[in-house]
């Protein structure tokens, strides 16, 4: 009998902790379950690569236009190479043109005078006009250049100068950057030779676009004007009350 009372209770007892557990609640379905919301990843990493190989390849195209230029930067020669020779003659007009401002053209007259014809006309001073002359004769070549217009800044020139010679000769020179030694200017000649070309001899004859070779003509002081009576005193005297 002991047994069989021991044995209802036990089955007793787990009937009676079955019902006190509480009952699994069902699973959502996919379908009712709430989506999670994502943010999207910063990817930093890729944006500064990027930015990285951007900021390479830059300095890789600049380095190389450094590099084609120094390749042809001039080497020292013993000899010394001018830009024009004397069979072209000698200057008989100079035209200097800005990209921006007015051309000046001085030319010599049919007395073999130095005039300026543009941007008016006007008589030259005779030694200015004489030594920018003297400096087209003497431009010295340093080297010759075989590198892409734009590079050089003559795609669009800075100065054009045109240059008449006895002879009926004509020569263009255009004018482009500084070479980064500052030794000269970088110059397209008859828009066929590339070369640099030194630069004093040639920053003479571009300042003649800022200063004109003007005849300075003293502007004289006033004078009094002639003819004007001189005040009386008076010889009366005025009594003071």
């Amino acid at each position: 009998m002991a047994r069989k009372t021991t044995g209802v209770t036990t089955k007793s007892r787990a009937a009676k902790e079955a019902k006190a557990a509480p009952s699994p609640k069902p699973r959502a379905s996919r379908r009712e379950q709430k989506p999670v919301s994502r943010k999207p990843p910063v990817f930093w990493g890729t944006w500064f690569t990027v930015l990285l190989l951007a900021a390479l390849i830059g300095a890789a195209y600049y380095l190389k236009q450094q590099k084609d230029i120094s390749a042809n930067e001039p080497t020292p020669t013993s000899g010394t190479t001018f830009v024009f020779t004397p069979q072209d003659g000698l200057p008989s007009s100079i035209e200097v043109k800005p990209a921006e401002g007015e051309t000046v053209r001085l030319a010599l007259n049919d007395e073999s005078v130095w005039a300026l014809e543009l941007p008016l006309e006007a008589e030259a001073d005779q030694a200015q006009a004489q030594a920018a002359a003297t400096q087209i004769s003497a431009l010295r070549l340093v080297s010759e250049v075989d590198v892409a217009l734009d590079i050089l800044g003559l795609e669009k020139p800075s100065f054009v100068i045109t240059i008449g010679f006895t002879g009926d000769k004509q020569h263009i020179l255009e004018v482009g950057d500084i070479t980064p030694t500052h030794n000269g200017f970088y110059v397209r000649l008859d828009e066929k030779k590339t070369m640099i070309v030194a630069l004093d001899g040639l920053s003479a004859l571009l300042n003649l676009a800022s200063f004109p070779p003007y005849v300075y003509t003293p502007t004289p002081s006033p004078l009094p004007p002639t003819g004007t009576p001189t005040p009386r005193i008076s010889k009366t005297a005025t009594s003071t009350p």
